[in-house]
């Protein structure tokens, strides 16, 4: 049997950049991140999680050609995905709804400035979006200047982070 980081791989859902996906047991949401952030919002009673592939802050770029993209890809933008995965888990009958984040990485640290940290942006218009709702962010592995990848288990509510080979950890 083929596994994912230990999961068998029919049961993991892979969120792709720009993505929005639900899951429940035995299915383990995971995606690949660089400056880009996934946000993991569930309720442990519930056994319900959600993940959006957030890949920019905001919409920078002509608001109706965004409304289309937001169409296919609704966790592209920071300010649309986090209330409609927060709205999503709601109507799936989430009610005590907390909050993991991981990625936002400065992947290219040699060009570091304040305009092109993309990642520390991506974190920032998470972490503010989901203050504003009201949602506990209760753990979060952010920055730094390496990728990672995240599987989250709505069974236990853990999110295990890898990066590189052999190196993970459960926040």
């Amino acid at each position: 049997m083929k596994k994912i980081n230990g999961y068998p791989i029919e049961k993991v859902v892979r969120v792709g950049m720009g993505e929005l996906k639900l899951a429940s047991p035995p299915q383990i949401l995971s995606a690949i991140l660089g400056s880009c952030v996934g946000v993991v919002v569930y309720d442990e009673e519930k056994k319900i999680a959600g993940m959006a592939h957030v890949m920019l802050p905001r919409i920078l770029k002509n608001e109706r050609i965004a409304r289309v993209e937001m169409k296919a890809y609704p966790g592209k933008y920071a300010t649309y995905a986090v209330p409609v995965l927060v709205k999503e888990l709601r109507k799936n009958g989430a009610i005590s709804i907390k909050a993991k984040i991981a990625g936002g990485a400065n992947m290219f640290p040699e060009l570091h400035n304040a305009v092109l940290d993309v990642g520390a942006e991506n974190v920032a218009a998470v972490k503010k979006l989901l203050e504003d709702l009201g949602i506990p962010v209760v753990a979060e592995d952010v920055g730094g200047n390496r990728g990672r990848s995240v599987f989250f288990d709505p069974e236990t509510a853990v999110m295990t982070v890898r990066i590189g080979p052999g190196e993970s950890y459960n926040i």
